[in-house]
């Protein structure tokens, strides 16, 4: 828990900004130079973080209840992970207010007065410099450990965050891992910021196929920017969504996405694209329902909204092994 002021802390904020080049070296400088000069905040205010009323929370809440319950799970594995070295876990919407969390009750007193808590408001204009709202501000996982925070009453935290992007590359939440805890080591909060990076993006990748339910969910090759690429195609085989990682790596955007096209084209490129024919489309659907139906001729006609003689005759004429 946050003592006393430290007028250290806002000198040492100060003397960072009155060197000009330092927010282009460090980001820590930067978010510290926006906190300054954009949101014109004071390292040393002392009010604590902004709360949401009980109806502005419930407004926050319902705009993302479906990703909060279907982060649960996830949330339940992270904190059984973290929470015994005397961190909480919370999750937020895009604009920095804690709408779920996980919390050891032994801490929560420290916890609820350092303003983690839900409804308290952390993005970087409330708040300057921190983890959530650094992260959001961002678009990126990282750490603000202890005097990176940019308000003095907030240096005896250590917040690792990652953020959650929707189904159409925009950020809608952020995980955040945060301890009040003086005696956790760089080496555990890398520790701790791999384990909410990873539960971040099972809950991103869940959010997609939830997003996606009625179409199939194809993975695409690693990419190396977070959360693996997910494509939904329909049963055409267009693509029809793309998550974050997707869109950067085949360089998707809304508009191409507002036009589905072949999946092959994306994942093959358009050098090893099949040539196509009906005859091969046909094929393809006639094994599709034989495949269905496990080989019954009768139903599998009905699938494909013809008659018995008829299939009887595709079969025959496409070449295609006569069931048993």
């Amino acid at each position: 828990m946050v003592g006393t002021h430290d007028a250290r802390h806002a000198e040492q904020v100060y003397s960072t900004l009155r060197n000009p080049a330092s927010a282009a070296k460090s980001a820590v400088a930067a978010s510290w130079s926006r906190s300054l000069t954009k949101y014109g905040l004071d390292p040393e205010q002392d009010q604590p973080p902004h709360q949401l009323s009980h109806a502005e929370f419930r407004v926050a809440l319902e705009r993302v209840e479906p990703l909060v319950r279907l982060a649960q799970n996830t949330l339940d594995r992270l904190f059984q992970s973290v929470g015994e070295a005397g961190c909480c876990v919370l999750l937020t919407d895009r604009d920095g207010v804690p709408l779920d969390r996980r919390g050891v009750p032994g801490d929560d007193a420290d916890f609820r007065a350092s303003g983690l808590w839900t409804g308290m408001v952390w993005s970087e204009a409330s708040e300057g410099t921190n983890g959530v709202g650094t992260c959001l501000a961002e678009g990126r996982a990282l750490t603000i450990h202890r005097d990176q925070h940019f308000l003095t009453r907030n240096i005896g935290l250590s917040c690792t965050v990652a953020p959650i992007w929707d189904e159409k590359g925009a950020i809608i939440a952020a995980l955040d891992v945060s301890t009040c805890r003086a005696d956790l080591t760089m080496p555990v909060l890398k520790v701790v910021a791999a384990a909410a990076c990873d539960a971040a993006q099972k809950i991103e990748a869940r959010h997609f196929r939830e997003m996606y339910r009625h179409a199939r969910v194809l993975l695409c090759p690693d990419v190396g920017r977070g959360a693996g690429g997910m494509i939904a195609v329909d049963r055409e085989d267009l693509v029809i969504g793309a998550n974050r990682a997707a869109r950067i790596a085949y360089g998707l955007t809304d508009e191409r996405l507002a036009h589905p096209f072949p999946a092959d084209d994306l994942l093959l490129g358009e050098e090893e694209v099949p040539c196509e024919s009906l005859t091969g489309a046909e094929r393809g659907a006639v094994q599709r329902a034989l495949s269905r139906t496990d080989g019954n001729v009768s139903a599998a006609a009905r699938l494909l909204g013809i008659s018995r003689a008829t299939m009887h005759r595709k079969i025959a004429r496409l070449g295609l092994s006569r069931p048993n």
